[in-house]
């Protein structure tokens, strides 16, 4: 005898149809979708026991909220500074409506990378390419859905003169910058970050993929009076004009997050400096920030440290636990560029020039 996943009652397996089958209710799936269900059903079980539903940690930085469906709204006062365990296209439906000030979205890239083995020529050792299961989607058709959705939902609770990033590469950048405009979004700028260490160039058979594209945009063209901080954009930008390229290196040395086993907890950790100037450039000390998939928490993380609010919404129970982790210590930044021109001008090879 089985449980019953609908109505608690009492669920029988019948081997021969593949089907489990509810004596109560008449809920019937197949063995195998019960044993996925089932599966869900435990690990939001030990989540709760675990965060025990709205955790705050010991230094009171990070509340940790198990979403249910039973809950049907959250007010702003709930989810502010935390990270909420769950579906963001369900949650995002349960906030009030313009309570943000700015949202930052780093969303699959839909990569559709090949399976081949990449080594370094020297050491030898395997590249660790991005294959996770949240990069993958059967068609570009279900990638755009995806995106067209989320975006819909974070668009209701944007401010009226709130801004919105969304970061990507040529994977997708193009398509997502297409859905953006078709939804009525109106795009202020395209900032390129320029790596100074990107993934080399193994096999030579195109340009070094070195850059990502982030689009920075408002809900509508009427949008006006939204936050602009000239004065860090022409500190963080090239030259004299602060142009709208960013030159910072991707997440390494300390700051990325990895296992017992030296492995990377999240394929595309970005940098803490690159939230960092994301943040400064558009909002004000006490604005509130949303990031709806929210990876192992490095925009809270950073807003935290730059005395800004923030909710994020992550659905990898993992990931959720690497953002407490992060929280327990408090993360020390100025407000300066991490990368000085001088270095910028040498990766340019810009040092002698006149």
């Amino acid at each position: 005898m089985l449980m019953c996943l609908k109505c608690g009652g009492i669920a029988y397996r019948n081997s021969y149809f593949g089907t489990v089958t509810c004596q109560s209710c008449g809920w019937k799936v197949s063995i195998k979708e019960y044993e996925e269900l089932e599966n869900q059903r435990k690990e939001v079980s030990e989540m709760n026991d675990k965060f025990q539903v709205d955790y705050l940690d010991k230094n009171g930085a990070i509340k940790v909220i198990s979403d249910q469906d039973e809950k049907q709204t959250y007010t702003k006062e709930e989810v502010l500074n935390s990270v909420i365990w769950g579906d963001a296209l369900k949650v995002l439906k349960k906030m009030p409506e313009e309570i943000f000030d700015m949202v930052f979205i780093d969303p699959p890239y839909f990569l559709q990378l090949p399976k081949k083995e990449l080594r370094r020529w020297t050491v030898k050792t395997v590249v660790e390419g991005v294959d996770d299961d949240w990069d993958k989607f059967s068609s570009f058709e279900e990638y755009d859905d995806f995106i067209r959705n989320l975006l819909t939902e974070v668009k209701r609770v944007m401010k009226p003169n709130a801004t919105i990033w969304l970061i990507a590469t040529y994977h997708s950048i193009f398509r997502i910058g297409k859905i953006m405009q078709d939804l009525g979004y109106w795009i202020l700028n395209d900032i390129i970050w320029v790596k100074t260490n990107p993934m080399p160039n193994w096999l030579g058979v195109r340009f070094t993929n070195a850059t990502e594209t982030l689009i920075w945009a408002v809900k509508d063209k009427s949008s006006k009076k939204y936050t602009f901080n000239k004065d860090y954009a022409k500190q963080f930008g090239v030259g004299k004009i602060g142009a709208n390229v960013w030159v910072l290196p991707l997440c390494n040395g300390k700051e990325r997050l990895k296992d017992e086993k030296r492995k990377k907890i999240h394929s595309t950790q970005k940098p803490i400096e690159l939230l960092k100037r994301v943040i400064l450039t558009s909002t004000n000390e006490g604005d509130l920030i949303l990031d709806p998939v929210a990876g192992v928490g490095t925009t809270g993380y950073v807003a935290k440290a730059l005395k800004r609010n923030f909710v994020m919404i992550e659905i990898n129970s993992k990931y959720v636990e690497w953002i407490k982790k992060r929280f327990e210590k408090s993360l020390r930044i100025t407000d300066k560029p991490r990368v000085s021109e001088r270095r910028i001008n040498q990766y340019f090879n810009l040092e002698n020039n006149s």
